[in-house]
């Protein structure tokens, strides 16, 4: 991890270990489930058990993973089958959010551009970086104006944030791809056509496709 330090705090032991654990999930073979256990968890991280249950509670809100009594917090394996079915209606949504903001106001540029910056710094921090990443996407969705698709766009990207964790992890070039991506979708944007701002969504949201659905080929 980057930093010791968010929002000009120093992260409580919940938050260090909500990071740690979260990108230990990630690291984890995608197929197949797994089994974690407060211990050894608490023992990997070097803390009590009460940061990790408290952390483990938040992951499950999040969709990572399934706590199941007196067994353990089981994480689900993630299927071709599911990539596809996330990705097909991620870009149903985001094609047409991101044709519906153009021509993009300076204000919301400002803020894309800021977005790809903050992702730029947190390059090494795998977790941050994916977190940036959801924040850019969900601005985009936003803007559009569309309360019912924002609900909706935000159950799909609870559940692919693994995926994109996963990929970025596994993958020292994934990071940098997503980046150059995303620095076209904003400035196909500031060009002010809908065409070009579709063409580089699509053309982001199937390179992603590729990255998430081949893991161990990156």
């Amino acid at each position: 991890m980057s930093s010791l330090r968010e929002g000009g705090r120093t992260p409580s032991a919940q938050d260090v270990t909500y990071r740690f654990l979260k990108q230990r999930i990630a690291e984890l073979p995608r197929d197949g489930g797994t089994f974690l256990t407060e211990s050894e968890v608490a023992e990997a991280a070097g803390t009590s058990r009460t940061p990790v249950r408290e952390a483990l509670l938040r992951l499950e809100a999040e969709g990572f993973l399934q706590i199941v009594p007196k067994k353990g917090a089981f994480v689900p394996p993630i299927s071709d089958a599911e990539v596809r079915a996330v990705m097909e209606a991620r870009e149903i949504v985001e094609h047409w959010c991101v044709r519906k903001v153009v021509p993009p106001a300076a204000e919301f540029l400002s803020e894309l551009d800021r977005l790809v910056a903050e992702q730029r710094e947190l390059i090494n921090d795998p977790v941050g970086f994916i977190e940036c990443d959801r924040a850019f996407h969900r601005a985009i969705v936003r803007r559009a104006g569309n309360p019912v698709l924002a609900e909706f766009y935000e159950s799909l990207r609870e559940r692919q944030v693994r995926m994109g964790l996963r990929a970025v992890v596994n993958n020292e070039s994934r990071a940098r791809t997503v980046l150059a991506e995303h620095t076209a979708i904003v400035e196909a944007l500031r060009s002010g056509t809908t065409d070009e701002a579709g063409d580089a969504l699509a053309s982001h949201l199937s390179s992603t496709m590729a990255a998430l659905r081949l893991p161990e080929q990156l």
